[in-house]
């Protein structure tokens, strides 16, 4: 689900008040297997603003074996600026790119959306808008972590945090600026052409990956705190694993691939796993090989108890134990991918 500030206000004084033209505007919504979310997907994406029947909305399809072709096919009979094309490459980055080549003529801007998203009117818009009145290479935005179960809702709460990720901006930051990478929303389609889209190789983080060779061909990428998405995260505790551990070698491909230096908050997970191993070597020898584990778990205790009162909920006390599984996979993730370089 997704929630949205349409109100433009705070651009004014801060860039020029320009609009961009439903016309020049390309929506990809990459696709697989999306059944149970697809119709109500598009039917937030084109409804509520009459100008929103001069968009080109392009649905990336990567081989659905579900529903979701049948669907698709009444989406296109409903809305007659709704198109639909294969995704031989079946991620979506292949499906964002696959977009930007076949459906784009005489575009200058690309937004890109996720088809297991509602997005609220305006939105579409409101980041083009931004897009141009900024002047920059991509939009990106901020994501509010929402959970329906216990340990979805504990999860979301953790994510939002430094300890969780680490202090991300776009992970439910509330200011706007000038930022290094963040949730893709918009982009600039001369710059995206110009860099060659995304790297159809990575399926995890393709978005820092994409962002990296932005910032080397000299372009801006900015975050827009008034435009803001609510995602859920992953309900269990193996998903949450999994997610992580692919995020994990996704970011060590990114540092290998550019040979760029990972800044420090991107290495706690590493060097926090690392230092767990290392004492659990010392503990036979040392008391000190207690020290830091003690510290790292009463951490993540202190922030379980600390969601537990800040929300006023027992599932609260999940929130250390999703950390844990974020910081221990990614860690494993990441290593793994540069010892198999």
């Amino acid at each position: 689900m997704s929630t949205h500030n349409p109100d433009l206000k705070h651009l004014e004084g801060e860039a020029d008040a320009v609009s961009a033209r439903p016309e020049d505007v390309v929506v990809a919504i990459p696709v697989l297997n999306e059944e149970a979310h697809i119709e109500a997907c598009v039917a937030s994406l084109l409804e509520g603003d009459p100008r929103l029947e001069h968009v080109r909305f392009v649905i990336a399809d990567g081989g659905s074996t579900d529903g979701t072709r049948a669907i698709l096919g009444q989406l296109k009979a409903r809305y007659s600026n709704l198109n639909w094309i294969e995704n031989p490459g079946k991620l979506q980055s292949a499906g964002v790119n696959r977009v930007a080549v076949s459906h784009c003529d005489n575009a200058s801007v690309l937004v890109r959306c996720d088809a297991h998203s509602i997005y609220p009117p305006g939105y579409v818009l409101s980041v083009a808008d931004a897009l141009i009145a900024r002047k920059v290479a991509s939009i990106v935005v901020p994501m509010d972590a929402v959970g329906e179960s216990c340990f979805e809702r504990a999860n979301a709460w953790i994510v939002d945090t430094p300890l969780g990720s680490g202090g991300s901006a776009h992970r439910g930051g509330a200011k706007s600026g000038f930022v290094d990478h963040g949730h893709h929303a918009g982009f600039d389609l001369a710059m995206f052409r110009k860099i060659g889209g995304y790297d159809e190789t990575f399926s995890h983080n393709e978005d820092a990956e994409y962002d990296t060779r932005v910032a080397a061909a000299g372009g801006q990428i900015f975050l827009d705190a008034d435009i803001r998405l609510a995602y859920r995260p992953r309900a269990t505790a193996r998903k949450l694993w999994r997610q992580y551990f692919n995020y994990g070698k996704g970011r060590a491909r990114t540092i290998l691939k550019h040979r760029v230096r990972p800044r420090l908050r991107q290495l706690f997970p590493v060097l926090s796993l690392l230092a767990l191993i290392g004492s659990a070597v010392l503990v036979p020898f040392t008391f000190l090989g207690w020290l830091y584990p003690a510290i790292y778990f009463s951490a993540l205790a202190a922030a379980s108890v600390w969601l537990v009162v800040k929300h006023r909920s027992a599932c609260g006390v999940f929130g250390g134990t999703a950390a844990f599984i974020m910081h221990v996979s990614w860690a494993l993730g990441f290593l793994k991918q540069v010892l198999a370089r």
